[in-house]
């Protein structure tokens, strides 16, 4: 089948908390960098609330008091912890087969994440994905979510009509970013934001598990 008679021609992926179940090491390793600098600790919440930003937007808001200019600090403490376990993180089940049902079907597919670039190249080749993509846009080389820059990046780059593409997401940054781009988004409600956060912003669908995305995706 070709990509122009499929309902959506390109599916686009946030990645923590959609692909790669990775939010509750995220929160874990920026309350520790906290932690190691003597800053106030931010709660599982607001750990979680700003996945998916930039991590320079997700600083700014867990520290608003914060100088910019010791926000390197916060950051080379936050990857000492992150690295250190990111090879043990796991794609949620699923995953890997569906995104390999999709590139089957003729779908376009596509990251947009709050990652940088060397972030996600790395998980990409730890998790044997690199060949799953056509095109992926990450925060330090575009506009942090939810500006739509990543998503205008990729209708331009790939000529997909806005109505022909989807967000998959699992915070409201991701639903927001799809809206300000004129894009269809589905929510999944096992990563970062509550289900009723993520309902307030009107995705077509808002799923629990993967199987349940899968069900909508092969229909």
């Amino acid at each position: 089948m070709k990509s122009s008679d499929l309902r959506y021609e390109m599916i686009v992926w946030d990645w923590d908390g959609t692909i790669m179940n990775s939010t509750p090491t995220i929160v874990d390793c920026m309350q520790k960098a906290c932690a190691d600098l003597d800053l106030a600790i931010p709660d599982n919440a607001l750990a979680s609330h700003v996945i998916g930003l930039g991590l320079h937007e997700s600083i700014k808001m867990i520290l608003p008091n914060l100088d910019e200019g010791d926000y390197p600090l916060v950051l080379e403490r936050f990857r000492h912890y992150y690295l250190s376990v990111d090879h043990e993180l796991i794609l949620f089940h699923g995953i890997k087969e569906l995104l390999d049902e999709l590139k089957a079907k003729g779908h376009l597919l596509a990251v947009a994440t709050g990652k940088p670039r060397h972030g996600l190249d790395r998980t990409l080749t730890l998790h044997g994905l690199q060949g799953f993509f056509h095109d992926t846009k990450t925060a330090d080389q575009s506009k942090a979510k939810p500006h739509p820059q990543m998503l205008l990046e990729l209708i331009d780059r790939w000529g997909t009509p806005p109505a022909k593409m989807l967000m998959i997401g699992d915070t409201t940054h991701d639903l927001k970013m799809a809206k300000n781009a004129g894009v269809d988004a589905i929510a999944v409600t096992y990563g970062a934001h509550p289900k009723g956060e993520l309902l307030h912003l009107s995705p077509i669908a808002c799923v629990d598990h993967v199987h349940e995305l899968r069900d909508i995706l092969l229909s």
